[in-house]
């Protein structure tokens, strides 16, 4: 089983990645986790994006693709892996179904966590003011979320023409939006 979870930051996509990898023994192949990872680790391929990153300069689709099929064996070993954070361009998405099926393999589902961009932005702000955590600051969000939708939105109908798409409320509690995504994964599975 290979999913996408769509969603915008702070929509609880990792809340329910970190569920799905402890119930299913799926891989969360987060581009952002990878990036960290890559850096840390000193390769060749982790000097390069730290060298992209330290000009500021966003890395580019070569280099995500080539982090996210160096972890595709240790995914396709535990069963699948859930997207998060990838792709995020259709170019990315045509990369990622081209890798996938020179391995015998597809993206059965995605899942948009669709919520409501002022309460969303309402609880980072209430988040911020409580926790103070930086990557929370209500502005920045603001900018974050606005990227998010305008570099997703091309990408619903790419998956929606394939049959893959299933939105959930993500508004809901983290027991209900679970509910909704073991019923998309279980209706892309029969």
């Amino acid at each position: 089983m290979n999913l996408i979870l769509f969603g915008p930051p702070a929509a609880g996509k990792g809340t329910q990645a970190k569920r799905l990898v402890e119930e299913k023994g799926m891989v969360q192949l987060s581009t952002g986790d990878m990036l960290r990872a890559a850096i840390a680790s000193g390769s060749e391929l982790g000097l390069k994006v730290k060298d992209v990153l330290a000009r500021g300069d966003l890395v580019t689709d070569e280099i995500v693709i080539a982090l996210i099929e160096d972890r595709l064996p240790e995914a396709e070993a535990a069963g699948g892996a859930i997207f998060d954070g990838f792709p995020r361009t259709v170019a990315q998405a045509e990369a990622l179904d081209a890798m996938l099926e020179k391995r015998g393999a597809r993206i059965d589902a995605v899942v948009r966590l669709k919520v409501d961009d002022a309460a969303l932005t309402e609880r980072i702000a209430k988040r911020f003011a409580d926790q103070g955590r930086p990557d929370d600051n209500p502005e920045t969000f603001k900018d974050r979320l606005a990227v998010y939708n305008k570099q997703t939105a091309p990408l619903l109908p790419y998956y929606e023409a394939q049959g893959k798409l299933t939105e959930v409320d993500g508004m809901g509690d983290i027991a209900s939006v679970a509910r909704a995504i073991d019923g998309a994964i279980d209706g892309a599975l029969a």
